[in-house]
C-alpha cells in the first residue's frame, strides 16, 4: 500500500513535490506552512487538511516531507515543545529535503529514532519545474534500510529512480549538497563577472555566451543563467539569500576541516551584499546586478 503523505513546508519546492505525488496516485493528507494562507491554498487544491501545527501533519500521515528554509526552521518544526513533529513521531517516517547543516540531519535522525520514528535526508539538486515533473536529482543520507524502504516513493520524484542516489550515513548527503551549491554559486558569480566585463568592453554578449559554452569557460549556469543575467530577468527559482546561506554551510565545513576556501568566501560576500542591497529575494542570477556596468550594485 502507498503511504499517506504529509508536507511541512509548501513553498515553491514543497508545493510542487506535493502536486507531483498527488498526480502519481498518492494521498496527500495534510500540509503545514508558517504562511497559513499558502498552506490553505495548497490544501484546497490537493484535497488535504491545512494544519496549524507540524505535529498535526504527523498525526494525519505516515510519511512526512519537510521542505523548510534553514537550520533554525528545521529544528523548530521537529523540536518545538508544543507543536513539533517529534511529539507525534512514533511509527512515522520523515524525509528532510532542506539544504541545512549536515550536523542537523544527524541530530534529527538520532532524535527521531529515540522517538520511535525513522528519518532520511533527501537533498535536492534541482529546481521548481523538476519538483513538479518528478525529475528531481535526490541525494539521500541516513540508514540504508530506510532508503531502500522509501525507494518507491522517492523514485516518483526522481525520474523513476534514475536521478536517485544513496550517498551514505546521515549528514553525508547534506555535505554533498553543500558542495554542489558551493560550486554552483562560484560558477554563477564567475559567469556574472565574465559577462559584466564583456558588457563593459562592448562585446556581443550572445556571441560571448556561445563561446563560453564551447570552451573551458563552460558550465551549466551559462545555459541556465546567462540570458537572465543579460536581460535582467531574475524571477526567483533559487534566491540570492539561499545562495548566501548555502555558501555559508560549505564555508563552515571547511573551517571544521581546517581548510581555507577563498572562492567560496568571496562568492558568499557577493551574495551577502545582494541581501544588504535588498536583492536577497531575487534569483541567484541577480548577482549580475553587482557586475554589469550601470546596474544597482556595480562599481
Amino acid at each position: 500500500m502507498k503511504p499517506t503523505i504529509g508536507f511541512v513546508g509548501v513553498g515553491r519546492m514543497g508545493a510542487n513535490m506535493a502536486r507531483c505525488l498527488k498526480g502519481r496516485g498518492y494521498t496527500v493528507a495534510a500540509v503545514y506552512d508558517r504562511n497559513a494562507q499558502a498552506a490553505q491554498a495548497v490544501a484546497t487544491e490537493l484535497g488535504a487538511k491545512a494544519c496549524d501545527r507540524p505535529v498535526s501533519v504527523a498525526a494525519s500521515a505516515d510519511l512526512i516531507f519537510t521542505v523548510v528554509t534553514d537550520d533554525e526552521a528545521q529544528r523548530s518544526v521537529f523540536f518545538d515543545r508544543s507543536s513539533g513533529l517529534l511529539l507525534g513521531a512514533s511509527g512515522k517516517t520523515f524525509v528532510n529535503c532542506a539544504t541545512i547543516s549536515p550536523a542537523v540531519h544527524v541530530e534529527i535522525e538520532a532524535a527521531a529514532e529515540k522517538a520511535g520514528a525513522s528519518s532520511l535526508e533527501a537533498c535536492m539538486a534541482s529546481s521548481i519545474p523538476q519538483a513538479l515533473k518528478g525529475t528531481l536529482y535526490l541525494m539521500c543520507g541516513g540508514r540504508e534500510a530506510v532508503f531502500e524502504r522509501l525507494k518507491p516513493v522517492l523514485s516518483e520524484l526522481s525520474d523513476n529512480g534514475k536521478l536517485l542516489r544513496y550517498i551514505g550515513p546521515a549528514g553525508t548527503a547534506g555535505q554533498v549538497k553543500a558542495l554542489v551549491n558551493m560550486v554552483m554559486n562560484i560558477n554563477t558569480a564567475g559567469l556574472a563577472e565574465g559577462l559584466g566585463l564583456g558588457a563593459a568592453l562592448g562585446l556581443d554578449l550572445p556571441t560571448l555566451m556561445e563561446v563560453f559554452s564551447q570552451t573551458g569557460a563552460a558550465s551549466r549556469v551559462v545555459a541556465t543563467d546567462g540570458e537572465d543575467m543579460v536581460n535582467r530577468e531574475h524571477s526567483c527559482f533559487f534566491s540570492a539569500a539561499h545562495a548566501a546561506k548555502d555558501s555559508g554551510i560549505a564555508l563552515a565545513l571547511g573551517v571544521e576541516k581546517g581548510l581555507k576556501l577563498p572562492l567560496a568566501a568571496a562568492t558568499k560576500a557577493q551574495y551577502d551584499r545582494m541581501v544588504a542591497l535588498g536583492l536577497g529575494d531575487i534569483d541567484k542570477s541577480g548577482i549580475a546586478e553587482l557586475t554589469f556596468p550601470g546596474r544597482k550594485g556595480s562599481g
